[in-house]
């Protein structure tokens, strides 16, 4: 699907009664494929996700001479660990539009010598780099920017990193800190980061510690103050290849099936996703919980059921904020205003998201209000529209979810999801073929 493409959303006019399982977790796809391509060994990964982002980081990965054997139809790759010293000489490292990618392999070029290009695509250059830049620098990297200060492009003259301590800020992006984190162990005296500010997503640094630590590396503390502050040191221990290492399915990718049981009644099974999963986005179900579904909650699925009404709540989603733009599809369909607040933060992802979806709610006449850290929805039923999706995945999977009730939901350049969930379309359409009679 090309840029200037348009898909309608037909609707669904019966409660549903599906068994779904989202593709591997991009966060622990991208996190995995570092962890042990830093190792010193061979490691095989399964339930891998393939898409835009993930073929970003592999393509990364590859230019920074780790070894890769890539079977596409068994989600799987085989990865060829580098021993905490990749090959960085001349390399040109392309993050396409994946903020994840260039977040992480800035760091693991540093733990080589040579010089290293980091760039992305447009979008991806207009988003915040300059907290991890300047934590770099502080560890004595030579990082140069070849274009606006603070953004990628950047040069990168590499001579190893010894590690130490340094200060980075946690309220703009999760991603600076973790990818410090998993440099880390391949450090020659290990790191210790003070977060100078609130951290948010904090689910997503969690994960990056339960990665590093299933990869080998040990003496990882996370100490949080009585001021809030947080203190995390990890030791110089390097990684260990892991025989197999099965990545969950998407818990965000999950929050758009579990929303469609809460917008059109009836059962949805995320198969794959328990309650002890490592991705902070399970909670997701919580908030629909609290809205008026069923959750039922098991070691190796959710199921989330709609009966009755729903009723709005107000919800703080700093440690999912990726979700939030689903919760503002489900509000239209309550019976009181729903407020999202702690996410003033994703004005700077792939594009301003609170401003982005008040701006589509409003032209499919939903009366919704941007917050200084959130949304504000009201009920309503949403009216026919062509949603403008901003090259954003996100806008364009949370918004095709008003068309499973409402007809005449259109959405602009579909083909923007092929970022973490290529096969988006085809499993949301599929949810049809269980519709309950």
């Amino acid at each position: 699907m090309g840029a200037n493409d348009e898909l309608e959303i037909i609707p669904i006019i019966h409660p549903l009664d599906a068994v779904v399982r989202p593709p591997g977790s991009k966060s622990l796809t991208n996190r995995a494929l570092v962890v042990a391509s830093l190792a010193q060994g061979t490691s095989a990964l399964d339930g891998v996700l393939f898409s835009d982002d993930t073929e970003a980081m592999l393509s990364c990965l590859h230019e920074l001479g780790v070894g890769l054997e890539l079977d596409r139809n068994g989600c799987s790759v085989t990865v060829h660990g580098v021993g905490g010293e990749p090959s960085v000489e001349g390399a040109v490292l392309d993050a396409r539009q994946s903020g994840t990618t260039s977040r992480f392999v800035l760091p693991v070029a540093a733990l080589g010598r040579g010089t290293v290009v980091v760039d992305g695509g447009a979008q991806l250059r207009a988003r915040p780099m300059g907290d991890l830049i300047d934590a770099l620098r502080t560890l004595d990297a030579d990082v140069e920017p070849l274009g606006e200060q603070g953004h990628l492009p950047v040069r990168l003259e590499a001579s190893g990193l010894i590690g130490g301590s340094l200060s980075v800020r946690g309220d703009v992006s999760s991603q600076f800190l973790s990818g410090l984190l998993l440099a880390a162990p391949c450090m020659r005296d290990g790191l210790v980061v003070e977060v100078s500010t609130d951290l948010v997503s904090v689910p997503y640094v969690e994960m990056t510690v339960a990665v590093m630590e299933s990869f080998g590396a040990k003496g990882i503390t996370h100490e949080v103050g009585t001021d809030g502050r947080r203190r995390l040191t990890v030791a110089a221990t390097g990684y260990d290849p892991v025989e197999r290492y099965r990545i969950e399915p998407d818990a965000s990718a999950a929050s758009y099936f579990f929303a469609a049981a809460a917008i059109c009644g009836g059962s949805v099974r995320v198969e794959g996703l328990g309650e002890r999963s490592v991705q902070g986005d399970v909670a997701f179900v919580d908030a629909l919980e609290r809205m008026g579904a069923t959750v039922e909650r098991a070691a190796d699925h959710l199921t989330v059921h709609r009966a009755g009404a729903l009723h709005g709540i107000e919800a703080d989603f700093t440690d999912i904020s990726d979700t939030a733009q689903t919760l503002a599809m489900v509000a239209p369909f309550a019976q009181t205003p729903t407020t999202i607040t702690g996410i003033g933060f994703i004005r700077h992802k792939e594009t301003d998201r609170i401003a982005a979806t008040v701006t589509e709610l409003r032209r499919c006449g939903i009366r919704a209000e941007e917050l200084d850290d959130g949304i504000r929805v009201h009920p309503g039923t949403p009216g026919p529209a062509t949603v403008s999706t901003y090259d954003d995945h996100r806008m364009a999977m949370s918004f095709a979810l008003l068309g499973l009730s409402a007809p005449g939901i259109r959405i602009a350049d579909p083909g923007c999801v092929a970022k973490t969930f290529p096969g988006y379309w085809a499993a949301l359409d599929a949810l049809r073929g269980t519709e309950r009679s």
